[in-house]
Protein backbone atom coordinates (compact mmCIF):
# COMPACT_ATOMS: atom_id res chain seq x y z
CA UNK A 1 0.00 0.00 0.00
CA UNK A 2 1.02 3.25 -0.81
CA UNK A 3 2.43 5.74 1.87
CA UNK A 4 1.11 8.79 0.24
CA UNK A 5 -1.00 11.34 1.91
CA UNK A 6 -4.49 11.09 -0.24
CA UNK A 7 -5.26 14.93 0.99
CA UNK A 8 -2.48 16.06 -1.26
CA UNK A 9 -3.37 14.80 -4.16
CA UNK A 10 -5.58 17.71 -5.71
CA UNK A 11 -2.40 20.18 -5.20
CA UNK A 12 -0.33 19.02 -7.37
CA UNK A 13 -1.22 19.54 -11.35
CA UNK A 14 0.36 16.23 -12.28
CA UNK A 15 -0.70 14.30 -9.59
CA UNK A 16 1.46 12.20 -6.84
CA UNK A 17 3.05 8.70 -7.64
CA UNK A 18 5.22 6.48 -5.88
CA UNK A 19 8.37 8.29 -6.80
CA UNK A 20 6.62 10.66 -3.98
CA UNK A 21 6.19 8.10 -1.52
CA UNK A 22 8.13 9.66 1.77
CA UNK A 23 8.68 5.81 2.84
CA UNK A 24 10.90 5.07 -0.29
CA UNK A 25 14.51 4.77 0.65
CA UNK A 26 17.56 4.34 -1.25
CA UNK A 27 20.88 2.47 -1.32
CA UNK A 28 22.91 5.13 -1.67
CA UNK A 29 23.29 5.95 1.63
CA UNK A 30 24.25 9.26 1.69
CA UNK A 31 20.54 10.26 -0.61
CA UNK A 32 18.73 9.12 2.80
CA UNK A 33 20.69 11.72 5.13
CA UNK A 34 17.81 14.41 5.75
CA UNK A 35 19.90 17.26 5.59
CA UNK A 36 20.46 16.65 1.86
CA UNK A 37 19.43 18.05 -0.90
CA UNK A 38 19.09 14.76 -3.01
CA UNK A 39 16.59 11.88 -1.61
CA UNK A 40 15.58 9.74 -3.69
CA UNK A 41 12.19 12.04 -4.20
CA UNK A 42 14.33 14.49 -5.87
CA UNK A 43 16.14 12.85 -8.44
CA UNK A 44 17.06 16.26 -10.90
CA UNK A 45 18.54 16.36 -13.74
CA UNK A 46 22.04 18.30 -14.55
CA UNK A 47 25.24 17.90 -17.37
CA UNK A 48 28.10 17.56 -15.85
CA UNK A 49 32.09 16.42 -17.49
CA UNK A 50 35.02 14.90 -14.86
CA UNK A 51 37.38 17.40 -16.43
CA UNK A 52 37.80 19.95 -18.65
CA UNK A 53 38.71 17.65 -22.13
CA UNK A 54 36.22 15.03 -21.17
CA UNK A 55 32.56 15.97 -23.46
CA UNK A 56 29.39 17.16 -20.87
CA UNK A 57 26.68 14.50 -20.22
CA UNK A 58 23.88 13.49 -18.38
CA UNK A 59 23.35 12.57 -14.88
CA UNK A 60 20.78 12.54 -12.11
CA UNK A 61 22.05 13.78 -8.15
CA UNK A 62 21.38 11.65 -5.42
CA UNK A 63 22.76 11.97 -2.47
CA UNK A 64 26.49 12.94 -2.71
CA UNK A 65 26.68 11.00 -5.94
CA UNK A 66 25.73 11.43 -9.71
CA UNK A 67 24.03 8.30 -11.45
CA UNK A 68 25.59 8.62 -15.25
CA UNK A 69 22.71 8.01 -17.81
CA UNK A 70 24.71 7.25 -20.58
CA UNK A 71 26.25 4.69 -18.28
CA UNK A 72 23.27 3.13 -17.27
CA UNK A 73 21.59 3.15 -21.02
CA UNK A 74 24.87 1.35 -22.29
CA UNK A 75 24.03 -0.98 -19.23
CA UNK A 76 21.01 -1.89 -20.52
CA UNK A 77 18.82 -0.60 -17.29
CA UNK A 78 16.21 1.45 -19.04
CA UNK A 79 13.56 0.00 -21.72
CA UNK A 80 9.77 1.23 -23.19
CA UNK A 81 9.17 4.84 -22.76
CA UNK A 82 12.40 5.15 -19.97
CA UNK A 83 14.86 4.20 -22.87
CA UNK A 84 13.40 6.62 -25.40
CA UNK A 85 13.52 9.35 -22.88
CA UNK A 86 17.00 8.10 -21.86
CA UNK A 87 18.28 7.99 -25.84
CA UNK A 88 17.28 12.12 -25.82
CA UNK A 89 20.29 12.97 -23.41
CA UNK A 90 23.45 11.15 -25.31
CA UNK A 91 24.15 15.24 -26.02
CA UNK A 92 25.49 17.56 -24.09
CA UNK A 93 22.89 19.51 -22.67
CA UNK A 94 18.61 18.61 -21.38
CA UNK A 95 17.15 20.18 -24.33
CA UNK A 96 16.00 17.28 -26.38
CA UNK A 97 14.59 15.84 -22.82
CA UNK A 98 12.73 19.07 -21.54
CA UNK A 99 11.29 18.72 -25.86
CA UNK A 100 9.81 15.44 -24.78
CA UNK A 101 6.11 15.01 -23.13
CA UNK A 102 6.20 15.23 -19.47
CA UNK A 103 4.82 11.30 -19.49
CA UNK A 104 7.83 10.27 -21.07
CA UNK A 105 10.49 12.52 -18.39
CA UNK A 106 7.88 11.23 -15.91
CA UNK A 107 8.78 7.38 -16.90
CA UNK A 108 12.33 8.05 -17.10
CA UNK A 109 12.64 9.64 -13.50
CA UNK A 110 10.61 6.46 -12.29
CA UNK A 111 12.82 4.21 -13.54
CA UNK A 112 15.49 6.18 -12.21
CA UNK A 113 13.52 5.55 -9.06
CA UNK A 114 13.21 2.07 -8.91
CA UNK A 115 17.15 1.51 -10.01
CA UNK A 116 18.11 3.44 -6.96
CA UNK A 117 15.39 2.48 -4.83
CA UNK A 118 16.87 0.07 -1.74
CA UNK A 119 13.44 -2.37 -2.86
CA UNK A 120 13.77 -2.05 -6.22
CA UNK A 121 12.74 -5.03 -8.80
CA UNK A 122 16.81 -4.10 -10.27
CA UNK A 123 18.67 -2.77 -7.34
CA UNK A 124 21.10 -5.37 -6.67
CA UNK A 125 21.93 -5.48 -10.43
CA UNK A 126 22.56 -1.98 -10.11
CA UNK A 127 24.36 -1.82 -7.23
CA UNK A 128 26.95 -4.59 -8.79
CA UNK A 129 27.55 -1.71 -11.21
CA UNK A 130 27.52 0.97 -8.51
CA UNK A 131 31.63 1.83 -9.31
CA UNK A 132 30.36 2.37 -13.13
CA UNK A 133 27.21 4.40 -12.59
CA UNK A 134 27.63 6.82 -9.49
CA UNK A 135 30.25 9.48 -9.74
CA UNK A 136 30.90 11.44 -6.75
CA UNK A 137 29.85 15.21 -7.09
CA UNK A 138 32.94 16.71 -5.56
CA UNK A 139 34.78 15.05 -8.88
CA UNK A 140 33.04 16.47 -11.96
CA UNK A 141 32.43 19.85 -13.10
CA UNK A 142 28.58 20.98 -13.37
CA UNK A 143 28.00 23.12 -16.72
CA UNK A 144 24.81 24.65 -18.12
CA UNK A 145 21.84 22.13 -17.97
CA UNK A 146 20.32 23.56 -21.52
CA UNK A 147 21.31 25.76 -24.44
CA UNK A 148 19.41 28.79 -23.46
CA UNK A 149 18.31 30.00 -26.40
CA UNK A 150 16.31 32.51 -24.69
CA UNK A 151 15.70 34.13 -21.20
CA UNK A 152 12.79 36.60 -19.49
CA UNK A 153 13.19 37.99 -16.39
CA UNK A 154 10.03 39.09 -14.95
CA UNK A 155 9.13 41.05 -11.44
CA UNK A 156 6.45 39.32 -9.75
CA UNK A 157 7.15 40.03 -5.94
CA UNK A 158 4.71 42.65 -4.72
CA UNK A 159 7.25 43.59 -1.87
CA UNK A 160 10.07 44.26 -3.57
CA UNK A 161 8.13 46.37 -6.77
CA UNK A 162 6.97 48.25 -3.61
CA UNK A 163 10.00 48.35 -1.65
CA UNK A 164 12.07 49.33 -4.47
CA UNK A 165 9.83 52.55 -4.79
CA UNK A 166 9.25 53.51 -1.38
CA UNK A 167 5.42 52.58 -1.87
CA UNK A 168 2.78 50.80 -3.87
CA UNK A 169 4.05 49.14 -7.02
CA UNK A 170 3.01 51.16 -10.46
CA UNK A 171 -0.70 50.07 -11.24
CA UNK A 172 0.41 47.98 -14.05
CA UNK A 173 2.27 45.35 -11.88
CA UNK A 174 -1.35 44.30 -10.59
CA UNK A 175 -2.65 43.83 -14.65
CA UNK A 176 0.04 41.02 -15.71
CA UNK A 177 3.43 39.94 -14.59
CA UNK A 178 5.90 42.72 -15.56
CA UNK A 179 9.04 41.75 -17.61
CA UNK A 180 12.01 42.15 -19.93
CA UNK A 181 13.91 40.08 -22.26
CA UNK A 182 17.25 39.04 -20.26
CA UNK A 183 20.72 38.42 -22.11
CA UNK A 184 21.36 34.41 -21.91
CA UNK A 185 24.60 34.36 -23.44
CA UNK A 186 25.87 35.56 -19.86
CA UNK A 187 24.55 32.90 -17.77
CA UNK A 188 26.83 30.84 -15.75
CA UNK A 189 26.68 27.89 -13.12
CA UNK A 190 27.57 28.27 -9.56
CA UNK A 191 30.74 28.82 -8.29
CA UNK A 192 31.36 31.06 -11.90
CA UNK A 193 33.17 34.29 -10.78
CA UNK A 194 31.11 37.24 -10.44
CA UNK A 195 33.68 39.84 -12.17
CA UNK A 196 32.92 43.59 -11.14
CA UNK A 197 30.92 45.33 -14.40
CA UNK A 198 33.02 49.02 -15.27
CA UNK A 199 30.33 51.28 -16.88
CA UNK A 200 28.96 54.65 -16.72
CA UNK A 201 26.72 55.67 -13.62
CA UNK A 202 25.97 59.30 -11.90
CA UNK A 203 27.56 61.17 -9.61
CA UNK A 204 25.32 62.65 -8.00
CA UNK A 205 23.25 59.63 -7.57
CA UNK A 206 19.81 61.25 -9.06
CA UNK A 207 18.43 60.46 -12.73
CA UNK A 208 19.07 62.82 -15.58
CA UNK A 209 16.40 65.51 -16.45
CA UNK A 210 14.12 65.01 -19.00
CA UNK A 211 14.29 67.46 -22.67
CA UNK A 212 17.38 68.55 -22.84
CA UNK A 213 17.36 71.99 -20.76
CA UNK A 214 19.15 72.52 -17.60
CA UNK A 215 22.88 71.37 -16.72
CA UNK A 216 24.18 67.93 -17.75
CA UNK A 217 24.29 65.21 -15.12
CA UNK A 218 27.89 64.39 -13.59
CA UNK A 219 28.61 61.26 -15.14
CA UNK A 220 31.36 58.95 -13.85
CA UNK A 221 32.82 55.55 -15.67
CA UNK A 222 34.57 52.95 -13.80
CA UNK A 223 34.01 49.47 -11.19
CA UNK A 224 30.35 49.51 -10.45
CA UNK A 225 29.98 51.25 -6.78
CA UNK A 226 26.86 49.80 -6.02
CA UNK A 227 27.38 45.91 -6.84
CA UNK A 228 24.23 43.91 -5.88
CA UNK A 229 22.12 40.66 -5.64
CA UNK A 230 18.72 40.03 -6.27
CA UNK A 231 17.54 36.29 -5.04
CA UNK A 232 15.33 34.79 -7.80
CA UNK A 233 13.69 31.22 -8.93
CA UNK A 234 13.35 30.05 -12.31
CA UNK A 235 12.04 27.81 -14.37
CA UNK A 236 13.42 25.98 -17.31
CA UNK A 237 10.29 25.52 -20.36
CA UNK A 238 9.39 21.71 -21.48
CA UNK A 239 7.78 21.57 -24.57
CA UNK A 240 6.97 24.62 -25.94
CA UNK A 241 4.15 26.41 -28.37
CA UNK A 242 4.44 27.09 -31.89
CA UNK A 243 4.77 30.78 -33.10
CA UNK A 244 1.27 32.68 -32.94
CA UNK A 245 -0.07 30.04 -30.44
CA UNK A 246 -0.61 31.26 -26.90
CA UNK A 247 -0.75 29.16 -23.93
CA UNK A 248 -3.28 29.15 -21.26
CA UNK A 249 -3.09 28.99 -17.84
CA UNK A 250 -3.76 25.57 -17.26
CA UNK A 251 -1.57 24.64 -20.25
CA UNK A 252 0.92 26.25 -18.99
CA UNK A 253 1.52 24.53 -15.96
CA UNK A 254 2.21 21.51 -17.78
CA UNK A 255 4.52 23.52 -20.49
CA UNK A 256 7.79 23.65 -17.38
CA UNK A 257 10.32 21.02 -17.51
CA UNK A 258 11.56 21.83 -14.06
CA UNK A 259 13.39 24.99 -11.78
CA UNK A 260 16.63 26.20 -10.73
CA UNK A 261 17.78 29.29 -8.45
CA UNK A 262 18.74 31.99 -9.89
CA UNK A 263 20.80 35.20 -8.67
CA UNK A 264 20.41 37.86 -11.32
CA UNK A 265 23.25 39.88 -10.42
CA UNK A 266 22.44 44.04 -10.76
CA UNK A 267 24.93 47.54 -10.91
CA UNK A 268 22.44 49.29 -9.67
CA UNK A 269 24.84 52.48 -10.38
CA UNK A 270 24.65 51.47 -13.84
CA UNK A 271 21.17 50.22 -13.92
CA UNK A 272 19.17 53.36 -12.59
CA UNK A 273 20.64 55.51 -15.18
CA UNK A 274 19.31 52.84 -17.57
CA UNK A 275 16.01 52.72 -16.55
CA UNK A 276 15.13 56.49 -17.28
CA UNK A 277 15.19 54.63 -20.79
CA UNK A 278 14.00 51.73 -21.84
CA UNK A 279 15.19 50.00 -18.59
CA UNK A 280 17.65 47.32 -17.78
CA UNK A 281 20.63 46.66 -20.02
CA UNK A 282 24.15 46.89 -19.07
CA UNK A 283 23.12 46.45 -15.34
CA UNK A 284 22.17 43.32 -15.59
CA UNK A 285 23.53 41.66 -18.51
CA UNK A 286 27.03 40.85 -17.27
CA UNK A 287 26.10 37.64 -15.60
CA UNK A 288 23.34 35.69 -14.39
CA UNK A 289 24.26 32.87 -11.69
CA UNK A 290 22.22 29.33 -11.69
CA UNK A 291 22.32 26.10 -9.31
CA UNK A 292 23.84 23.38 -11.95
CA UNK A 293 20.33 20.44 -10.89
CA UNK A 294 17.09 21.21 -13.00
CA UNK A 295 14.82 19.93 -10.08
CA UNK A 296 11.52 18.34 -12.04
CA UNK A 297 8.06 19.87 -11.72
CA UNK A 298 7.24 16.39 -11.17
CA UNK A 299 9.25 16.57 -8.25
CA UNK A 300 7.66 19.28 -6.44
CA UNK A 301 4.08 18.64 -7.36
CA UNK A 302 3.97 17.71 -3.36
CA UNK A 303 4.85 21.24 -2.49
CA UNK A 304 2.05 22.88 -4.60
CA UNK A 305 0.31 25.91 -2.50
CA UNK A 306 -2.31 28.90 -3.07
CA UNK A 307 -1.09 31.90 -4.69
CA UNK A 308 -1.63 34.92 -2.56
CA UNK A 309 -5.64 36.09 -2.72
CA UNK A 310 -6.02 39.80 -4.14
CA UNK A 311 -6.91 42.32 -1.34
CA UNK A 312 -10.42 44.26 -2.07
CA UNK A 313 -8.48 47.37 -3.58
CA UNK A 314 -6.60 45.73 -6.02
CA UNK A 315 -7.80 44.86 -9.30
CA UNK A 316 -9.04 41.00 -10.61
CA UNK A 317 -7.32 38.84 -11.98
CA UNK A 318 -7.27 38.94 -15.91
CA UNK A 319 -9.75 35.96 -17.16
CA UNK A 320 -6.73 35.18 -19.39
CA UNK A 321 -4.24 34.75 -16.69
CA UNK A 322 -6.91 33.07 -14.28
CA UNK A 323 -8.25 29.58 -13.58
CA UNK A 324 -9.34 27.55 -10.96
CA UNK A 325 -6.56 25.18 -10.53
CA UNK A 326 -4.03 27.89 -10.77
CA UNK A 327 -5.79 30.11 -8.06
CA UNK A 328 -5.53 26.47 -5.81
CA UNK A 329 -2.23 25.22 -6.73
CA UNK A 330 -0.44 27.46 -8.49
CA UNK A 331 2.67 28.88 -6.13
CA UNK A 332 4.96 26.70 -4.59
CA UNK A 333 5.95 26.49 -1.08
CA UNK A 334 9.57 26.73 -0.93
CA UNK A 335 12.16 28.09 1.74
CA UNK A 336 14.65 30.45 0.06
CA UNK A 337 17.79 31.59 1.96
CA UNK A 338 20.99 33.58 1.40
CA UNK A 339 24.23 33.88 3.01
CA UNK A 340 27.18 36.35 2.86
CA UNK A 341 31.23 35.47 3.64
CA UNK A 342 33.35 38.96 3.71
CA UNK A 343 37.23 38.80 2.67
CA UNK A 344 37.59 39.93 6.18
CA UNK A 345 35.25 36.89 7.74
CA UNK A 346 37.28 34.43 6.33
CA UNK A 347 40.29 35.54 6.90
CA UNK A 348 39.52 35.24 9.97
CA UNK A 349 37.61 31.86 10.57
CA UNK A 350 34.43 33.45 10.57
CA UNK A 351 32.09 30.95 8.39
CA UNK A 352 29.46 32.82 6.35
CA UNK A 353 25.90 34.05 8.14
CA UNK A 354 22.40 33.83 6.40
CA UNK A 355 20.78 36.91 6.30
CA UNK A 356 17.78 35.93 4.21
CA UNK A 357 14.98 34.14 4.76
CA UNK A 358 12.03 34.07 2.32
CA UNK A 359 10.00 31.96 0.70
CA UNK A 360 8.54 31.25 -3.42
CA UNK A 361 4.99 31.37 -1.96
CA UNK A 362 4.98 34.99 -1.42
CA UNK A 363 5.10 35.69 -4.85
CA UNK A 364 1.88 37.98 -6.56
CA UNK A 365 1.70 36.15 -10.02
CA UNK A 366 2.65 32.24 -10.59
CA UNK A 367 4.98 30.46 -13.03
CA UNK A 368 1.43 29.62 -15.35
CA UNK A 369 0.71 33.06 -15.56
CA UNK A 370 4.08 34.50 -16.32
CA UNK A 371 4.03 31.56 -19.00
CA UNK A 372 0.64 32.63 -20.19
CA UNK A 373 1.13 36.40 -20.21
CA UNK A 374 4.69 35.53 -22.27
CA UNK A 375 3.04 34.15 -24.95
CA UNK A 376 -0.32 35.65 -25.49
CA UNK A 377 0.75 37.45 -27.84
CA UNK A 378 1.88 34.76 -29.88
CA UNK A 379 5.39 34.54 -28.64
CA UNK A 380 7.15 31.25 -28.98
CA UNK A 381 9.10 29.73 -26.07
CA UNK A 382 10.99 26.86 -27.05
CA UNK A 383 12.48 23.69 -24.91
CA UNK A 384 15.76 25.05 -22.33
CA UNK A 385 14.49 28.85 -22.56
CA UNK A 386 14.27 30.45 -18.98
CA UNK A 387 12.08 32.24 -16.71
CA UNK A 388 12.82 33.84 -13.45
CA UNK A 389 10.74 35.25 -11.19
CA UNK A 390 12.28 38.89 -10.06
CA UNK A 391 13.57 38.96 -6.23
CA UNK A 392 11.57 36.86 -4.39
CA UNK A 393 11.52 39.63 -1.06
CA UNK A 394 8.59 38.84 1.59
CA UNK A 395 6.95 41.20 3.75
CA UNK A 396 9.30 40.26 6.92
CA UNK A 397 12.51 41.98 7.41
CA UNK A 398 14.69 39.32 6.66
CA UNK A 399 12.65 38.74 3.49
CA UNK A 400 14.03 41.65 1.49
CA UNK A 401 16.11 39.51 -0.98
CA UNK A 402 18.50 42.59 -2.45
CA UNK A 403 20.84 45.16 -0.49
CA UNK A 404 18.44 47.95 -2.97
CA UNK A 405 15.81 46.79 0.34
CA UNK A 406 17.97 45.64 2.67
CA UNK A 407 19.83 49.16 2.96
CA UNK A 408 16.96 51.24 2.51
CA UNK A 409 17.82 53.09 -0.61
CA UNK A 410 21.74 53.16 0.72
CA UNK A 411 20.83 54.90 4.67
CA UNK A 412 21.55 51.33 6.79
CA UNK A 413 24.37 48.85 6.23
CA UNK A 414 23.69 45.18 7.02
CA UNK A 415 25.76 44.13 10.13
CA UNK A 416 27.99 41.19 9.73
CA UNK A 417 30.47 39.84 12.46
CA UNK A 418 34.10 40.71 12.56
CA UNK A 419 33.10 44.18 12.42
CA UNK A 420 32.38 43.83 8.52
CA UNK A 421 29.52 46.47 7.23
CA UNK A 422 27.95 46.17 3.77
CA UNK A 423 26.12 48.35 2.55
CA UNK A 424 26.97 47.10 -1.38
CA UNK A 425 29.15 44.14 -2.38
CA UNK A 426 32.45 44.61 -2.17
CA UNK A 427 35.51 42.34 -3.60
CA UNK A 428 36.06 39.04 -2.40
CA UNK A 429 32.69 38.81 -1.22
CA UNK A 430 30.73 35.16 -1.24
CA UNK A 431 27.32 35.28 -1.77
CA UNK A 432 25.04 31.42 -1.94
CA UNK A 433 21.54 31.19 -2.32
CA UNK A 434 19.84 27.81 -1.20
CA UNK A 435 16.50 26.60 -1.43
CA UNK A 436 14.55 23.82 0.59
CA UNK A 437 11.01 22.31 -0.17
CA UNK A 438 9.27 21.11 3.09
CA UNK A 439 5.77 19.88 3.91
CA UNK A 440 4.80 17.05 6.60
CA UNK A 441 4.32 13.80 5.43
CA UNK A 442 6.59 13.92 2.78
CA UNK A 443 10.46 14.71 2.40
CA UNK A 444 12.35 17.52 2.10
CA UNK A 445 14.07 18.90 -1.35
CA UNK A 446 16.80 20.87 -1.99
CA UNK A 447 18.20 22.41 -5.27
CA UNK A 448 22.05 22.90 -4.49
CA UNK A 449 23.49 26.05 -4.02
CA UNK A 450 23.59 28.91 -6.62
CA UNK A 451 27.23 30.28 -5.30
CA UNK A 452 29.32 33.40 -6.80
CA UNK A 453 32.33 35.42 -5.32
CA UNK A 454 32.59 39.07 -6.54
CA UNK A 455 36.21 39.52 -7.72
CA UNK A 456 37.41 43.04 -8.60
CA UNK A 457 36.86 45.09 -12.20
CA UNK A 458 39.34 44.29 -14.76
CA UNK A 459 39.61 48.02 -15.50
Amino acid sequence: MSSIPEARNELAPGGLNETHDPLRRSWVESADDPRGDFPIQNLPFGIFRCDARAAPRAGVAIGDRILDLAAARGAGLFRGVAAEAAEAVTGPTLNALMGMPRAAVSALRARVSELLSSKGVDSSAVRRLAATLLLPMEAVEMCLPAAIGDYTDFSCSYTHMGGMRAGEPAATFFQFPIGYHGRASSIRVSGFPVRRPTGQWLSSGSLPAAGRGGPPPRMSYGPEPRLDFEFEFAAFIGRGNALGMPIGVDAAADSIFGYCLLNDWSARGIQMLEMSGLGPFLGKSFLTTISPWVVTDEALAPFRTVRPARRPNEARVPAHLDSQRDAKAGNLDIELTASLQTREMRASGIAEVRFVETNLRHLYWTFAQMIAHHTSNGCDLRPGDLLATGTVSGPEVQGRACFAEINERGTKPLELPGKSRRVWLEDGDELTLRARASRDGFVSLGFGECRGCVAASPT
